[in-house]
């Protein structure tokens, strides 16, 4: 079995030169971090995520955790490494130093999330859901309870989880049933089943948050008449003291296809006189308050895809260079090699190597954009709006072909769990699912961002001024002509599929939405290619200076695989987005 080790070089080359961190650490609120501060939390998060996140990953996934009576054991080894990801300051990161955090950056954030997402996806999954409860309470609750709840949420003390689906809701937040009254005092009663709760119930944290969406008894149907709840597993005393236990109880966790560590949990509420419960804002408003969650966690959810494809890639390279088997195709000298001299495994390693480096710099490109925005940047907010379906949606479908053509590199040993290959490619798929779909996201896309944007297109078409602009300044370099050549191609196909999407969303919107996957990935893939040719000019100029670091090379390899091998799909998907829906509607439905 491998052990993972973080990629710091390109970790270090995305943020610096890609990302800008010198700029975002000299934004307002950020003058404390350098570059140097960086490269030492880098560091110390690598330790924490070889040392001690890694070895417990494989317990996670073959004990998982367990539920009796309500109580929730989670697998061995992770009680005590979230008291020690605690104790070390790593849940505080990001968070405002008026509660307790350390207010570092979102793109060092980002950076050091990925190292927990490749090492254990499971444990991960506490401290991302933890952070977009403390967004949404920092955000909308009134002072009272940001100043009762949020220092020990963001200590990590107290976990955080996100309310939303029921039994007979899934996706269409509208049809909850989930109730609300209230009882005077600001206090409400819950009452309401909910499914699918990320850690909706542990025994690493003293306490736990549920942030729950729940209609009061006066509430407008659909959307407009939800709204949304603080309820503690435990009643939080004036003094800040842990109190009774409330009416909420998980009735059972999830037998999952993977993720085992992660306790996924069916939540009851009110069984018995109703869980006491506390408004966030203003009645009726709590979808709105729910999407900081949200968005929190669909950016969260697309550097999954990142950490599980870097995991795969790293378990596979160490079985190709371990296993020696058959004759080497052109190699007449007889000498016995390690199968990653099979040009077809040589393929594989190199897709999946290149694909994840695309993702991991397009996932710190948002990041930094969402700094910017922070600082009062309205074009970083555009940007970031544009992107966080594709950072989710693209990303996390990226991170399971990529799981699985790691997995290929085993041949039928990794069709084995004991080879620990098939775990990555099951954690994965539940990416691509929860905190929207693939498809809730390419509809926000095309619609939302796209289609019914105040001036349609605009943000898109902003940001290909900058790729065709990028194209432009790679094609006077021979080393790099055939990355501008390809990166030229793909911004033509995105931008007539983006000029397609706007002339046809209003006259027929089922034709759009019929290819606005296809449109996602499109999206995606022309992203990505742009950064990585971003990559491929930085690694160019340096090799011209005379730097004689081998990252260098691999980089310029890397870029050149993506745009030769996977910006060509861009006229694909083109083709699909804008000549595809009437194959889509073709078959009759009394012929499925």
């Amino acid at each position: 079995m491998s052990t993972y080790i973080a990629p710091l070089r390109d970790m270090q080359f995305i943020l610096n030169d890609v990302a800008g961190l010198d700029e975002i650490c000299a934004l307002p609120g950020n003058e404390e971090c350098s570059v140097d501060l960086v490269e030492s939390i880098l560091d110390e998060a690598s330790k924490f995520a070889t040392g001690v996140l890694d070895p417990i990953n494989r317990a996670g996934d073959t004990v998982g955790s367990v539920c009796k009576d309500g109580v929730v054991t989670t697998a061995p080894g992770f009680k005590d490494a979230y008291k020690l990801f605690c104790e070390t300051g790593w849940n505080a990161m990001p968070f405002s130093p008026e509660f307790g955090g350390q207010g570092l950056p979102a793109v060092v954030t980002m950076a050091v999330n990925e190292m927990w997402k490749s090492a254990n996806m499971a444990f991960a999954l506490c401290p991302m859901l933890t952070g977009g409860a403390i967004e949404a309470i920092a955000h909308h609750a009134s002072d009272e309870l940001k100043q009762k709840y949020l220092p020990k949420m963001v200590e990590g003390t107290w976990s955080g989880t996100m309310n939303l689906t029921e039994p007979a809701a899934g996706s269409d937040l509208a049809a909850i049933s989930t109730k609300a009254k209230a009882v005077g005092d600001g206090t409400y009663l819950v009452s309401g089943t909910k499914i699918f709760i990320t850690w909706g119930e542990n025994d690493c944290a003293e306490n736990i948050i549920h942030l729950v969406l729940a209609r009061l008894p006066d509430a407008p149907p659909g959307l407009k008449g939800i709204s949304l709840f603080l309820v503690p597993k435990f009643l939080v005393n004036d003094d800040g003291s842990l109190g009774q236990r409330n009416d909420l109880i998980c009735a059972s966790i999830e037998h999952k296809m993977g993720i085992h560590g992660s306790p996924t949990a069916v939540m009851s509420y009110g069984e018995k006189e109703g869980a006491v419960g506390y408004l966030i804002g203003e009645e009726n408003k709590g979808i709105g308050y729910m999407f900081t969650m949200m968005n929190h966690a669909r950016v969260n959810v697309g550097l999954e895809g990142v950490g599980i494809a870097e995991r795969a890639y790293q378990h596979a390279l160490w079985y190709a260079r371990e296993r020696i088997q058959g004759a080497i195709v052109g190699d007449k000298s007889g000498v016995k090699k390690p199968i990653l001299h099979h040009p077809d495994v040589r393929r594989l390693l190199m897709d999946v190597k290149a694909r994840t480096e695309a993702m991991r710099t397009l996932a710190y490109y948002a990041a930094a954009q969402i700094d910017k925005a922070h600082a009062g940047d309205a074009v970083a907010q555009a940007r970031i709006d544009l992107l966080t379906p594709v950072v989710k949606g693209w990303s996390t479908e990226q991170g399971v072909e990529l799981s699985s053509a790691a997995l290929q590199v085993f041949g039928g040993v990794g069709f084995i769990e004991e080879t620990g290959a098939c775990q990555y490619y099951r954690d994965s798929r539940i990416t691509t699912i929860y905190e929207g779909t693939t498809a809730i996201q390419a509809n926000d896309l095309v619609g939302r961002k796209l289609a019914r944007e105040k001036v349609p297109g605009a943000g898109m078409k902003a940001m290909l001024a900058e790729i065709n602009a990028t194209a432009a300044e790679l094609a006077g370099n021979p080393s790099l002509a055939n990355i501008a050549v390809n990166l030229k191609n793909g911004a033509n196909s995105l931008s007539t599929a983006t000029d397609w999407v706007i002339a046809n969303y209003e006259s027929n919107p089922q034709a759009v939405h019929a290819g606005s996957v296809p449109f996602l990935h499109l999206t995606g893939i022309v992203a990505g290619g742009w950064l990585m040719a971003k990559s491929a000019a930085i690694a160019a100029q340096r090799i011209a200076a005379g730097d004689s670091d081998a990252f260098y090379q691999a980089k310029l390899a890397t870029a050149e695989y993506f745009a030769t091998h996977r910006l060509p799909f861009a006229a694909a998907y083109a083709s699909e987005v804008t000549g595809g829906a009437a194959a889509v509607f073709g078959l009759p439905e009394n012929l499925f």
